[in-house]
């Protein structure tokens, strides 16, 4: 299966029978990163989360009374 870096236009190959071909089929909204561009976000993200100022927002999520 012939997939596009969603980052770095680069088209790739790969197995038309594993489970990230799989979910790239089933789920449009799933996109496909390359190694590198994933790498590099890994590791940009790792090193803005040891600055202290990374911050991850969560959905609050409200409380039903009758529960």
């Amino acid at each position: 299966m012939k997939v596009k870096c969603v980052l770095c236009d680069t088209i790739e190959d790969i197995d038309g029978q594993s489970l990230k071909a799989k979910r790239l089929r089933n789920r449009r909204i799933h996109m496909y990163l390359c190694h590198e561009c994933d790498q590099r976000i890994s590791e940009r993200t790792k090193q803005r989360h040891a600055t202290g100022q990374f911050q991850l927002y969560e959905e609050k999520k409200k409380r039903d009374s009758l529960i």
